[in-house]
Parts: structure tokens; sequence; C-alpha cells
């Protein structure tokens, strides 16, 4: 089948990667408003032709949304307008306003939700590597509202590219993403912006940056462009779990404190629970 991806960028270029890699389509359409995107996705070899929105969807059985989450909402339903059959699908990470978005769509079935649980914190084309989905988990969200051949095609490219399905709703899912992915990039921004601050020798960061320094602000990397309207879109899930968040720093400064060591070691100790699940 022929293939379009809209928007070359670490996700829609490795989804590129990945499908020629696996034989799963004859050609590759990329569509990209980022002139230097283009030029790069280009030399990359990640899609075959660059083209406009318009011709990509009439060549294509697939189109694959691969764009920050507010332009998906404002360009989701106008691709919607434009298709007959085919299968529309994206990859963002924040899914109810997506999908009030499209409500009532007289295409509306013909779209699939979808969130691959992968990221890296670069961006473009150049980000986009080899191998990226294998063994990760991605989510379909509100898989009743899609067609079944929409839904099984999507389905069957997951799992060629060795990943393992997870059936949530879209409400489901955004609360769970506030929880483990954008509480860890606001802690790693705000990380990030606190050692700026009070360390003002740039030589000292460098030199004296740990492992679990660089493990920990690594997210600080990603871009603010992707970013901002994640958490804009997510804001409810955010705040409750930022409150929470505030909640648990305030115990570990009134065990410092209060010389509160025992606390201290019970809140580490419960921390360490984490092992159980995530090795």
């Amino acid at each position: 089948m022929t293939v379009t991806v809209i928007g070359i960028g670490l996700i829609g270029g490795s989804i590129a990667i990945a499908l020629k890699e696996k034989g799963l389509t004859q050609k590759i359409i990329g569509v990209e408003t980022n002139k230097e995107h283009v030029r790069q996705a280009t030399e990359l070899g990640l899609v075959d032709e660059i083209t406009d929105l318009d011709d990509a969807i009439q060549q294509s059985q697939l189109i694959i949304l691969a764009i920050p989450v507010n332009a998906v909402e404002q360009l989701l339903p106008r691709v919607l307008d434009k298709i007959d059959k085919q299968v529309v699908m994206d990859v963002g990470s924040i899914k109810e306003g997506i999908l009030l978005a499209i409500e009532g769509h007289f295409k509306r079935s013909r779209f699939v939700a979808t969130h691959p649980m992968w990221g890296t914190e670069y961006s473009g084309p150049q980000a986009a590597v080899k191998g990226a989905f294998t063994g990760k988990a991605t989510i379909i969200c509100d898989k009743h509202t899609s067609d079944n051949d929409a839904l099984e095609l999507v389905e069957n490219l997951y799992k060629e590219l060795g990943m393992h399905l997870v059936y949530m709703n879209a409400a489901e899912h955004d609360l769970h993403v506030a929880y483990i992915s954008h509480i860890s990039h606001i802690t790693s921004f705000a990380l990030a912006n606190t050692v700026l601050e009070k360390e003002r020798e740039e030589d000292a960061i460098f030199e004296l940056a740990s492992a679990g320094f660089e493990s920990t602000v690594r997210l600080a990397k990603s871009n603010a462009a992707m970013w901002v309207p994640v958490l804009m879109q997510n804001r409810e899930n955010v705040l409750d779990v930022l409150n929470e968040h505030l909640s648990q720093l305030r115990k570990f400064k009134a065990c410092l404190e209060k010389e509160n060591y025992d606390y201290l070691q019970e809140l580490i100790e419960n921390a360490n629970k984490i092992t159980k699940i995530i090795k």
C-alpha cells in the first residue's frame, strides 16, 4: 500500500523507517510544512516523495498524522473531509480533544486513535531511528468507534512493527499518560531550570553531572513546540498529578526541615516498591 505520513519528525520518520524495513508499503509520501524537515527527510530517504495534502490523500490507502496534538485537532477534520475509504490514524499522546474534534463527523469511523508508547528527547527527521517500536506498547483508544477493517489494518501494522496492543477509552488514556509520561517531563523541565538557576558555572554542571542526573534531566531537552500543546490539552489531568507530586515533595522537604530521618527512610523505601513494576 501507499502510506502518507503527515509530519516527518521523530515519530513520523521512525514509523516511515519501520514501514519500509518491514516491507509494509510500496511508497511513503511525506506531507511537511517545515522546509528544513523537507530537506532532511529527503536527504535521509525517509520518504519517497513530498507533496501537498490533497495529492497525498488521493494516492494513499493509509494516512498517519504525526504532528503536535493541537495541529491534529485542527487538521484531522479536514483530512476526513477529503478521504473516501482510506484509513486515517494519529500517534498523539492526548486523545479526548482529538476525538471531540471529529465527534459526529460522517467519516469518523475511518479514523483509529493510537498512541505508540515510545519517544526520545530529540526531534526532527534526523532523530528518526530504526527499530524504535520493537517490544513497546501502543494504545488504541475507543476502538468500537472505528470500522472493523480500519481497526484491523492499524492493529496488524503495529503487530508487524513488533508492538503489543493495549486498549483504553480516551479519558482513561489521558489520565494514565499524565502520570507516567507528562509528569516526568514537567519534573525534568523543572529540575533543569533549578540547576540552571542555582548553578551558574556551566563547566561545573558538565564535569560533575552524574549518570543519575543525566537520566533524570534527559527529558528537559524535549521540544517545547510539542510539549506545550500536550500539557495544554491535558491540563486538568496534569494539574491533578502535579498536586500529588508537590505533596510528595513537601513530605521530603518537611523530613529535612524537622530532621525526621526515620520518615525520610520510609518515604524512600516506599518508593523502592516501583522495582516490582519497573525492573
